[in-house]
């Protein structure tokens, strides 16, 4: 199997196997096609491929007859505030596989807007790289790329413009970060100093490989909570490839599940301005009590950025993200964004005077466990339609939820079946008020799973 997933979100895949330098230059000619021409942004994170990568969509969208502006490395989030910034700005490409291991590379199609692509959108996007015919400008119509080194220093400088910058200046806080030697990298550091920080740094190396998967969870931040350890830091912070994903750790040196992430942040949100946020169905149940904590609603969609901006715009809603760890703040933007995302949490903790263990001690305690199972795409939906089946027939109590896969719900307890978005597999998560009944709950889903395949 050669893994390559194709979709609204564009392409994602191994390079070298699935995703090769004709398929980057045919998508970046569909999606000068797309737009017509105009001013498109492009980016990259630190992955060996990026380059090869960056060669291929520039030559593709300079066929088309775009102007190419090209970021360098830079976060994901940047680029679509800047491209949401830019008057002549049609679109953009980022080309990244954010979480995903270093072998993997993807391209991120970007609207006008700023936004990812919709689900129609993604498939006019596809309809137009599947039918092959596209713009070809003529010689006199070539424009060479501009660079742009700046994007992500003018994002920072908007994320500041949200902030109680004097506040947090005022606490001193010394913070630990895992930049996984991704493309936050400089701008994280940056971001920190200013708002008065001391910060202590690992994998910050963005021309040396990632050190680990650039999934920031639990299993990948045992050198971030030995840094807290060693450093005395008020709270840990761990990046994924391109900026979008954040998870934490406390100053008692606990690595949180990427789940809080958004959980700390919607509580401290929702405290001060109620109102609805929106999360994917994948997400934690204690998005929901924090919400009717607050006297606000909790609004879940299908899984993926887009989705869950769609359904914000949609609302009005005052903050949105997912489980992943990525939160979007529509003030700003409606991105994942990590940057942003550390500077509220600061800013939370020096509003309020207390350390980040007490945010996270304010989230109603439930533990997830999360599986994959690896299934040829093929096969994906016919494995979720003989589940489906089997748990209409028996639901044991629980409310069925076909949103997307097969999600089942009673009061405490959540077990979610889906295709990912992202990687040839089956994911599998269970959610429960204890460890112990979560993985119980988890070892049940998997084994029916596993006899679906």
């Amino acid at each position: 199997m050669k893994p390559l997933k194709l979709s609204m979100l564009g392409i994602r895949g191994v390079v070298g196997q699935a995703l090769t330098p004709a398929l980057a230059v045919d998508f970046a000619r569909a999606f000068g096609t797309y737009v017509e021409g105009g001013t498109v942004l492009v980016s990259r994170d630190t992955r060996p491929s990026g380059e090869m990568l960056r060669s291929a969509v520039l030559s593709g969208l300079i066929a088309t007859g775009c102007q190419v502006v090209d970021l360098g490395v830079c976060p994901t989030p940047s680029l679509q505030l800047a491209v949401a910034e830019d008057d002549n700005a049609v679109g953009g490409i980022a080309i990244s596989a954010g979480h995903n291991a270093a072998e993997w590379n993807a391209l991120k199609f970007v609207s006008g807007q700023g936004l990812l692509l919709n689900s129609y959108q993604g498939e006019e996007l596809l309809d137009v790289f599947h039918l092959g015919h596209f713009v070809g400008a003529p010689w006199n119509q070539l424009r060479p790329a501009r660079e742009d080194r700046a994007a992500v220093r003018r994002h920072i400088e908007r994320v500041l413009g949200l902030l109680d910058v004097d506040k947090i200046r005022s606490q001193r806080y010394r913070v630990a970060v895992d930049c996984c030697n991704g493309a936050c990298c400089t701008f994280t550091p940056d971001f920190l100093q200013a708002l008065g920080c001391e910060v202590i740094t690992i994998n910050d190396e963005p021309d040396q490989p990632f050190p680990h998967d650039p999934e920031p969870n639990p299993r990948n931040m045992s050198q971030l909570r030995a840094l807290v350890k060693a450093s005395g830091a008020d709270i840990g912070f761990a990046h994924d490839a391109d900026g979008e994903r954040l998870a934490l750790v406390t100053e008692d040196c606990q690595a949180l599940s990427e789940e809080y992430t958004l959980a700390i942040v919607a509580d401290q949100v929702l405290a001060r301005s109620p109102g609805t946020v929106v999360c994917n169905v994948s997400t934690t149940l204690a998005i929901d009590e924090i919400a009717e904590r607050h006297g606000s609603r909790c609004v879940r969609t299908r899984v993926g950025q887009a989705h869950v901006v769609g359904e914000m715009l949609n609302m009005g809603a005052v903050v949105g993200g997912e489980g992943s760890g990525g939160v979007i703040f529509p003030k700003l933007n409606h991105a994942h964004d990590s940057m942003a995302t550390a500077g509220h949490i600061l800013g939370f903790m020096a509003e309020l005077g207390l350390p980040i263990s007490a945010l996270a001690g304010r989230v109603p305690a439930y533990h997830a466990v999360k599986r994959k199972i690896g299934c040829p795409p093929e096969r994906v939906y016919s494995v979720l339609n003989r589940i489906r089946e089997a748990v209409e027939e028996e639901p044991d109590g629980y409310e069925v939820d076909l949103t997307e896969g097969i999600r089942l719900l009673r009061p405490g307890e959540a077990l979610h079946v889906r295709a990912s978005i992202t990687e040839p597999i089956i994911r599998v998560i269970a959610e429960a008020r204890t460890e112990e009944r979560a993985e119980e709950l988890a070892e049940q889903l998997t084994a029916r799973t596993l006899a679906a395949l």
